[in-house]
């Protein structure tokens, strides 16, 4: 005897999920069928197996607010699924790599998910530096916030921020993503089937997870990168996500205009008289060429 009934995601690792019913129960579930690609998040249907007391997910419902990224070779995967807002985590330390955020930051808008920035670990040096680095985002339009490991309250601005949403942590491995949740959520525990352990013993999470907050609302904990690149069928064409240039390409003459090298491009004239950031051009710049040599290596 198999019982049908809808739950939604609450951690996914390798072939194995979490998932919450009705009821507020918890089963451990696998996939029926290798074309099943299911994320933190998303809405599914389950048929549980009395009998052997297996449940297996059969169906992914219809997805809102999905984070898309791209492998080697240019498929398309999703990453979290049923978000309304992400939060890109950067820190003094590890030394920060804003190109990474900008590629976050980027997937998001395309997929039209809301995003702020948020300065972990303000109480470390280097955080002045870090401060002006930001501002461009602010100059964008993404709201910045800071947290210090010293100041447990400093959290208020970032639970504020997430009050009523379903939003997700993301950023380079060691910023204090998890950290950030367990002073969020005081007296969590992190499961431990989906940690492992980093070069230096510290627990460093490998699966998404996702949280119910006190407030209202949900936070999604995803694992640490080195890089990441958005899908390519997920951006915007025209900005590729980058909202300050798709704001200026309205001036642009040509309605195609990949802001390189074209004549009268608007983004280049702002980035040369300053109004347009250059190091967030150069972004742009490098994601342009990302999005076009993962097209060109898509399979045929």
């Amino acid at each position: 005897m198999a019982a049908t009934l809808e739950a939604q995601v609450i951690a996914a690792f390798g072939h194995h999920v979490l998932v919450r019913a009705a009821g507020g129960v918890i089963r451990e579930a696998r996939p029926r069928g290798r074309q099943l690609d299911i994320v933190c998040g998303d809405r599914v249907l389950c048929e549980h197996d009395t009998r052997h007391d297996e449940t297996h997910v059969v169906e992914v419902l219809p997805r809102r607010g999905t984070l898309y990224r791209t492998d080697s070779r240019g498929r398309t995967e999703p990453v979290v699924a049923n978000i309304s807002l992400l939060v890109a985590v950067v820190a003094p330390e590890p030394p920060p790599d804003l190109f990474v955020i900008d590629r976050y930051l980027a997937a998001a808008a395309s997929s039209a998910i809301s995003a702020v920035v948020l300065l972990n670990k303000a109480d470390l040096a280097g955080r002045t530096e870090l401060r002006n680095a930001l501002e461009p985002y602010a100059q964008a339009g993404y709201p910045l916030l800071e947290c210090r490991r010293d100041r447990p309250g400093s959290v208020a601005g970032l639970a504020a921020a997430l009050r009523g949403q379903t939003g997700v942590l993301v950023g380079q491995s060691g910023v204090g993503k998890s950290s950030l949740v367990s002073t969020l959520l005081p007296g969590v525990q992190i499961a431990t089937n989906s940690l492992t352990r980093d070069r230096e013993g510290r627990h460093t999470t490998t699966a998404s997870r996702l949280y119910d907050l006190p407030g209202g609302g949900a936070l999604i904990d995803s694992p640490g990168v080195r890089d990441f690149a958005p899908a390519i069928d997920a951006l915007e064409p025209r900005s590729l996500g980058f909202v300050e240039i798709d704001r200026l390409a309205l001036g642009c003459r040509f309605l195609d205009c990949r802001h390189l090298r074209e004549p009268g491009c608007a983004v280049i004239a702002a980035t040369e008289s300053g109004v347009l950031d250059a190091r967030r051009y150069e972004s742009y710049r490098r994601l342009r060429r990302l999005f076009e040599d993962l097209a060109a290596a898509r399979p045929r």
